[in-house]
């Protein structure tokens, strides 16, 4: 019979989901920023992934916070 795998909390699952999505998000800013330009579709992308990794932020420190 094979080991148990030790029950993963719903927190923590949401809060991998959470960072996963933030790492998406750095890593395509990252890719705009190396640009020498960008156009302005581009602009609004970079100012939108800004706005939702901090979104993204808030929700990770929310569920640190309620683990703890």
């Amino acid at each position: 019979m094979a080991p148990k795998q030790p029950r993963v909390e719903r927190d923590d699952l949401d809060y991998e989901r959470l960072r996963l999505e933030h790492q998406t998000h750095e890593k395509r800013l990252e890719e705009l920023n190396k640009k020498a330009w960008l156009t302005p579709e581009e602009e609004l992308e970079a100012k939108q992934l800004k706005k939702l990794k901090l979104r993204l932020k808030d929700q990770m420190e929310q569920l640190r916070r309620s683990g703890a």
